[in-house]
């Protein structure tokens, strides 16, 4: 059994099961992408919460395994070469995880590419989008009364979900075949609904391609679960 105790991260939330891949998280939009591909390729793992209320994402145990100070990241103690891995950034673990299960990211080449270019889009543009506009909607930002960088956040992030309206124009999920695209992508578009409460100012209800694959995506049974893990304490 690989011995987890060399790394320092194991100091603050101990496994239970070493031979499971840990997976530290909060279940943010962020974070539920790896829980959601986990539920979905069903390997065994087990769940540590990161709390943000207590910091722990500053914390030096977390920061050993995620230098950027941000969730998720995972220890695999069965990574490459039979060797632990640890890995931060959620788009790297969806990456690792389909490539490890051989699930969730063609094998075709044009295929894949045609999928990892849509985690890129939303890593680099719809995921931040999304974020800035939180802020301004959700947050702190809602007390500014210059009230154009919140309109600046809410016109591109609408133009970003004009983009994937018409790709999904007669596809089912984003790269054809359901994907990691598909989970890195629509946990954002229903945070920015429900979470944030921006739908009516980014006119969530006229993109109606982008609202049915979102009802699909919401509707899958490891979506569901993958949503609430790890459990809030």
């Amino acid at each position: 059994m690989t011995d987890l105790s060399l790394f320092h991260i194991t100091r603050k939330w101990p496994a239970q099961h070493p031979e499971h891949l840990q997976l530290y998280s909060l279940p943010t939009p962020n974070g539920v992408k790896v829980s959601i591909m986990l539920e979905e390729i069903g390997l065994p793992y087990e769940a540590h919460l990161v709390s943000f209320d207590s910091n722990d994402q500053f914390s030096p145990e977390f920061l050993s395994l995620a230098p950027n100070n941000k969730i998720p990241a995972i220890l695999d103690p069965d990574g490459p070469n039979g060797h632990p891995l640890p890995l931060f950034e959620s788009g790297a673990i969806l990456i690792y995880l389909a490539e490890k299960t051989g699930k969730l990211l063609p094998q075709d080449a044009a295929a894949r590419y045609e999928t990892i270019q849509w985690l890129m889009w939303q890593m680099g543009g719809l995921g931040p989008m999304f974020g800035q506009l939180g802020f301004f909607v959700k947050f702190a930002g809602s007390h500014f009364e210059d009230k154009r960088p919140r309109d600046r956040y809410a016109a591109e992030s609408a133009r970003l979900l004009g983009v994937l309206d018409q790709h999904l124009q007669g596809r089912d999920w984003i790269a054809g075949e359901y994907s990691i695209a598909d989970i890195a992508v629509f946990p954002w578009i229903r945070t920015l609904a429900d979470f944030y409460q921006a739908g009516d100012l980014v006119q969530l209800e006229r993109f109606t391609n982008v609202r049915r694959v979102l009802d699909a995506f919401l509707a899958r049974p490891a979506v569901q679960r993958g949503l609430n893990i790890p459990a809030r304490g």
